[in-house]
């Protein structure tokens, strides 16, 4: 997927497998009382409002332009975390994602690739 970034007042740009990025958020989140069940379920949903896709129900990933852009998701993903249990936020670039190994009932998957949609203008 050949993607471009359009500044303002400046020619489009390249945006190579190496420099986009994915980021993973991976929780471990207690669940032991409604409270707790209520704060994980709201962790989840504000990780779905800023664009976050659940990969599994602890799992959630999102595609982002940049280092730059990758910090202001962590500034918003502090923002809302709950009072206890771990968040951990991983960071890795398009062309680490595409060589991720993936199984699925004891079978292998055929690598993802970027969806042509996700294109940058």
């Amino acid at each position: 997927m050949t993607a471009y970034l359009k500044r303002a007042n400046s020619e489009p740009r390249h945006l190579s497998g190496y420099r986009i990025m994915w980021i993973l958020v991976t929780f471990d989140l207690p669940v032991e009382t409604k409270k707790q069940r209520h704060n994980a379920t709201k962790f989840r949903q504000k990780l779905l409002d800023i664009g976050f896709e659940m990969s599994q129900l602890s799992n959630y990933m999102r595609f982002c332009n940049g280092k730059e852009q990758f910090e202001s998701y962590i500034k918003k993903i502090e923002a809302f975390l709950p009072e206890k249990g771990r968040v951990y936020v991983f960071q890795f670039t398009d062309r680490q994602y595409e060589n991720i190994i993936r199984f699925s009932d004891q079978s292998r998957q055929a690598a993802q690739r970027n969806p042509n949609q996700l294109a940058l203008f």
